[in-house]
C-alpha cells in the first residue's frame, strides 16, 4: 500500500522548509519515498514543480516514476512530457476515480493549493506517522492524504502504458 500526501502551505517559505525536511526524514529512515515534489503556485495561478533529483535518493523505478509524474500532472494540471494528454485524461480519470485518487481528494488539493501558495507531494511506501507529523508541524501544513492499494497502483500504472506516446 502506498500513501499520497499532499501538504499545503500558505507560503512559499514553509513549503520548501518542509520539502527538505522530509528530504532529511528520509535519510533517518522515517518515511520512504517513492516520490517528492514541491509544488508552488504562482501569483499569476502558474504551477511550478521542482524534484530534488538524483541526489535526492528516491525510489522510483521507471514506471513509478511515470506515475508519480502523471498524479502531480493530474492534480496540478501540469503537462506532462512524452503523453498525450487528450488520451490519458479519459482513460486514467475512469480508473483513477474507483481509486484514493477520486473526485474529492482531488478537490481537496485543487481547492488548498491556489494562487500564492505551494504544496509538498510525497508519495510513500513507508512511513512513521508519529515521527514524521512531529517533524512536519513546525511549518503549518494542510495535510491531505489518501492511499492506493498495490492493486491500484498496478492498474494505474497498466493503464499509463496503454498511453500512446507523443
Amino acid at each position: 500500500m502506498a500513501d499520497l500526501i499532499v501538504i499545503a502551505f500558505d507560503n512559499e517559505k514553509d513549503a520548501e522548509g518542509a520539502y527538505e525536511k522530509v528530504q532529511e526524514l528520509q535519510g533517518d529512515l522515517i518515511v520512504q519515498l517513492s516520490g517528492l515534489a514541491l509544488v508552488k503556485v504562482d501569483e499569476q495561478g502558474k504551477t511550478h514543480v521542482e524534484h530534488p533529483g538524483a541526489a535526492g535518493n528516491i525510489g522510483l523505478g521507471a514506471a513509478g516514476g511515470a506515475l508519480f509524474g502523471t498524479l502531480i500532472g493530474i492534480l496540478f494540471f501540469v503537462p506532462f512530457f512524452g503523453l498525450v494528454f487528450g488520451g490519458l485524461i479519459g482513460a486514467l480519470f475512469a480508473g483513477i476515480d474507483k481509486t484514493g485518487l477520486n473526485s474529492e481528494f482531488r478537490s481537496q488539493v485543487k481547492e488548498s493549493v491556489t494562487a500564492g501558495k505551494s504544496a509538498v507531494v510525497i508519495y510513500t511506501v513507508k512511513l512513521t506517522e508519529d515521527k514524521f507529523a512531529a517533524a512536519i508541524a513546525p511549518f503549518n501544513g494542510k495535510v491531505i492524504k489518501t492511499s492506493l492499494s498495490e492493486e491500484d497502483e498496478k492498474a494505474l500504472i497498466h493503464d499509463l502504458a496503454e498511453q500512446p506516446q507523443a
